[in-house]
């Protein structure tokens, strides 16, 4: 993947950050992969628990320097990212691919995984018995069908990304957040979209290997709806969103996206219908989860 220069071997010798022209607290540099380490440190992150305020006081200085700041939990099962399996040797560049195209494959690869999948089979009797009759595939994507609808317009922007950003932080990093142990970290990276294809993240291996894939469409949602990474898990990646849909219609063509992004998030979710979770998940969300089984 074509990166700037890192500056994070800098911190070896200088754990303050003083010479890149940061306060830092102690920390520690990270460059455990699935294959050993890496030739540079993948991440920086701070030992202490996350606060609110931490973001907006370490971002602006950090990205003068080509750092970005992102939260990881480390409080997890799966721990932090030393133990997350890390895989910066198989991503390749999020600008060598088209949004439009990776979420039209991952579409229409779906649809035809699951077109069949609502007629009888050995057993269907007894799963049904178990775990209710599910959706069909019709009803779970309406209002859309098996072909790709494309990329959803543009929405106005409530608020500037990198102010949102910093507000989702402070809300992650008060007391009561799902995120068990966040720790503030710094990545190399151009873009904020970018991140996890910079740490090499295996959040999602188990739908796309490549998370640079994914990244492509993260760039594309960071310029027609201002989103920035915000937090990372071992298998859940957190959005900030500037310019949330406002109607419904709005919210159903991005809920499309989110489907061939992620369809755990619908599929396995609350909400097991593109429709409702488009009105409860997206229309005028400032965040956005996703979770890949």
């Amino acid at each position: 993947m074509a990166t700037l220069p890192n500056p994070l071997p800098q911190l070896a010798a200088d754990p303050s950050g003083r010479a890149l022209g940061l306060e830092l607290p102690a920390g520690r540099l990270i460059d455990s992969t699935d294959d050993g380490p890496w030739h540079e440190p993948l991440l920086w992150h701070a030992d202490r628990t996350a606060a609110p305020g931490d973001w907006a006081v370490l971002g602006s200085s950090a990205r003068a320097s080509g750092l970005l700041p992102l939260l990881i939990d480390v409080g997890g099962a799966q721990g932090g990212p030393q133990e997350w399996e890390l895989m910066p040797g198989e991503v390749s560049y999020p600008g060598d691919h088209d949004a439009d195209e990776v979420l039209a494959e991952f579409w229409e690869e779906y649809a035809e995984d699951e077109l069949g999948a609502d007629e009888e089979y050995p057993g269907k009797e007894k799963v049904v018995e178990v775990f209710g009759e599910p959706n069909t595939y019709d009803e779970t994507v309406a209002p859309y069908g098996p072909g790709w609808p494309g990329l959803a317009p543009a929405t106005a922007r409530a608020a500037a990304p990198e102010a949102r950003a910093a507000e989702i932080a402070d809300s992650l990093t008060d007391s009561g957040t799902w995120l068990k142990e966040p720790r503030l970290a710094l990545v190399p990276a151009r873009r904020s979209a970018d991140i996890p294809a910079a740490i090499g993240w295996s959040g999602p291996v188990n739908y796309e290997g490549d998370v640079a894939r994914l990244c492509a469409v993260l760039r594309s949602w960071e310029d027609r709806f201002g989103i920035r990474v915000v937090a990372l898990t071992f298998d859940q990646l957190v959005l900030s969103v500037a310019a949330p849909p406002t109607t419904t219609a709005e919210a159903e063509a991005v809920a499309a996206e989110h489907f061939a992004f992620c369809p755990d998030n619908i599929t396995q979710g609350d909400h097991e219908a593109l429709r409702a979770y488009a009105k409860h998940e997206v229309l005028g969300q400032r965040m956005w989860s996703f979770w890949w089984d």
